[in-house]
């Protein structure tokens, strides 16, 4: 079913929403939820939450890419859940290696002008991805936004593990570079 329909099962409350949803982007969910949290039981809890809140949220919410949306919602709420598993006791997996790799370069202090801060590097990072060649772009991505072990990003790309750990090595200094250059505060 195209995500037009299933869209349009939502906003008409059926609840064969849901069903088509787990059918079509159940995997893609899940392993999302697996690459951050590690765990088969934990990431398919946070794919029955994230089906209930798109549930909740749509409508009044319509999403253009119904993919993107569930991914998004499905990468918060693993987060969340590692989290809070992390603050009990420190975690496994991917996790807290990319957090740490990522926080050489971006910064990650809450405060009150961080909201308006977050808009900027969202700016500065679409266009930073953007300015990359194809093959580095979507290595930063599988690494930093679905948290893919570098083995599994090697073994995709057909790229041996120390050049994917080298371009991202330096994919993140150019970032940090462009950040600095923005203005942004690390």
């Amino acid at each position: 079913m195209d995500d037009e329909r299933i869209i349009a099962l939502y906003l008409a409350r059926s609840e064969q929403a849901i069903t088509e949803t787990s059918k079509k982007y159940g995997r893609y969910c899940h392993c999302i939820a697996y690459n951050i949290l590690q765990n088969d039981e934990d990431a398919e809890e946070c794919v029955n939450d994230a089906c209930l809140r798109t549930w909740n949220t749509i409508p009044p919410d319509r999403p253009n890419r119904l993919q993107t949306f569930l991914g998004k919602i499905t990468r918060n709420l693993a987060l969340n859940a590692w989290e809070k598993r992390s603050a009990e006791k420190r975690g496994a997996g991917q996790t807290s290696l990319v957090l740490d790799e990522l926080a050489e370069c971006v910064p990650t202090e809450e405060t009150a002008d961080s909201i308006a801060e977050d808009l900027v590097i969202r700016d500065v990072l679409n266009r930073f991805l953007a300015q990359l060649p194809a093959e580095t772009r979507k290595i930063f991505v599988r690494r930093y936004w679905y948290m893919s072990p570098i083995r599994e990003i090697a073994e995709e790309y057909g790229l041996s593990e120390s050049k994917v750990a080298v371009t991202l090595s330096r994919t993140r200094a150019k970032l940090k570079t462009r950040l600095e250059k923005e203005g942004i505060a690390l």
